[in-house]
C-alpha cells in the first residue's frame, strides 16, 4: 500500500513539475513586447501597422503589442517610464535625451528625411516665410516633440529668438485641421495624410516641403533621419534575441514598401487610416514612400545633420559632448533575415 502510495505521490509530483515547465515555456514564448507609436496613423510611421498587417510579428515568433500615442515624445515619458519597450518615433530623440543622461538608440532606421511639412493657414497670406512666425501661434504635436524641435530650428535659422512665436501642442489629424480652422494655430507642422486634407480643401498652403529627400537637404543641410525604432540600450543589450527578430520583421517591412506601389501598401492599411479619401491617401504615399530606407540602416551622414539642427536651438545638447555612435546601431539590421 505504501510503495503504491509513493508511486501515486511521485508521478503527481512528476505531473505538475512537466506542466510548471510547459507553463513557463508558453509564457516565455507568450511574453509581450510593447511599442508605442508616436501616431500610428500617419505615414511617417507607416512601417509599424505594415509589420503588424503583413504578419511579419507573428513570422518571427514574436508578440508584439503596438500602442498609440498621437505625440512622440509622450511616447518617449512611457519608455523612460518602463511602461513600454520601444518606441517608433524620430530619431532626433536620441540625441536629445542623451544630452539630459540617458541613452537610448535608434535599432532600425525607418526613414531619412522627416515627412514633414509647415503648413500655413489661408487665412494668413502675410506668412511667406519663418521670419514671419514672429508673434504667431504654430502647431506641433507637443511640447518637446520633434515638429517642436524642427518648428524652433527654422525660426531660430530665420533670426528669431525662442519666445517670439508660440508653439501650441494641437496633435495631427482632425485636432490639427481644427485648430487651423479655428485660427488657433496660423501655421505648423504635420505630416500626411493630414497635409493632404487641408492642401485638398484649400484651408492651407505649403510654406516649408520635408517629405522628400532634396527638400530636406535644401531646408536643414543635409540628410534628416526620422521615422525610427527607439529603444533604451540597456533593453537592447539585454534582450539581443528579441531585438534581432524586431529586426527582422521591419527590415522586411522596408523591402516590401520599396518592391510596391503605393496601391498595394494602402491595401494592406486599416481602412480608417485613410479617412474617407484611399486616392488622397494613396497619391500622398505615392509622393513620399522614397523617404523609407530600404535596409533600417542609419544614413552614414544623417546623425550629424540631427546634432547641427538640434545644436542650433536646444539647451539640452548645447556645449555637452554628444557621442553619436551610442544613439544609433546597425548591428541588427546588418544580420536580419
Amino acid at each position: 500500500m505504501r510503495s503504491s502510495r509513493v508511486f501515486f505521490h511521485t508521478v503527481a509530483l512528476s505531473a505538475i513539475m512537466t506542466a510548471g515547465s510547459l507553463g513557463a515555456t508558453a509564457a516565455h514564448a507568450a511574453d509581450k513586447i510593447s511599442i508605442m507609436v508616436g501616431g500610428y496613423e500617419k505615414q511617417i510611421y507607416l512601417p509599424a501597422k505594415l509589420a503588424e498587417g503583413l504578419g511579419y510579428f507573428k513570422e518571427q515568433g514574436l508578440n508584439v503589442e503596438l500602442l498609440n500615442e498621437p505625440a512622440g515624445v509622450d511616447a518617449e515619458n512611457e519608455m523612460l517610464a518602463g511602461a513600454v519597450q520601444g518606441v517608433v518615433g524620430f530619431y532626433d530623440h536620441c540625441i536629445d535625451l542623451q544630452g539630459k543622461g540617458k541613452f537610448v538608440e535608434s535599432v532600425v532606421q525607418f526613414s531619412q528625411a522627416p515627412g514633414e511639412v509647415e503648413l500655413v493657414s489661408a487665412k494668413h497670406p502675410e506668412i511667406k516665410s519663418p521670419a514671419d512666425f514672429k508673434g504667431k501661434n504654430l502647431g506641433v504635436t507637443g511640447l518637446g516633440s520633434s515638429t517642436n524641435f524642427l518648428t524652433q530650428y527654422l525660426a531660430v535659422k530665420a533670426g528669431l529668438k525662442l519666445g517670439e512665436f508660440t508653439s501650441v501642442p494641437v496633435g495631427a489629424g482632425q485636432t490639427f485641421i481644427a485648430a487651423m480652422q479655428q485660427d488657433a494655430i496660423q501655421a505648423g507642422m504635420t505630416t500626411e495624410p493630414t497635409i493632404s486634407r487641408l492642401l485638398k480643401t484649400g484651408e492651407a498652403k505649403t510654406l516649408i516641403d520635408m517629405r522628400t529627400m532634396a527638400g530636406t537637404k535644401a531646408v536643414l543641410g543635409g540628410t534628416y533621419p526620422a521615422a525610427s525604432l527607439y529603444m533604451s540600450a540597456d533593453w537592447v543589450d539585454a534582450h539581443k534575441e528579441e531585438v534581432q527578430k524586431l529586426a527582422n520583421a521591419f527590415v522586411k517591412t522596408l523591402h516590401f514598401i520599396n518592391t510596391h506601389s503605393a496601391a498595394e501598401i494602402a491595401d494592406k492599411m486599416p481602412k480608417d487610416f485613410y479617412v474617407g479619401d484611399k486616392e488622397g491617401y494613396v497619391k500622398a504615399l505615392e509622393n513620399g514612400k522614397a523617404m523609407f530606407t530600404p535596409d533600417g540602416v542609419m544614413p552614414e551622414d544623417g546623425p550629424k545633420t540631427v546634432l547641427a539642427v538640434l545644436s542650433e536651438f536646444s539647451k539640452n545638447v548645447q556645449g555637452k559632448s554628444i557621442d553619436l555612435s551610442k544613439t544609433y546601431t546597425t548591428e541588427f539590421v546588418k544580420n536580419a533575415k
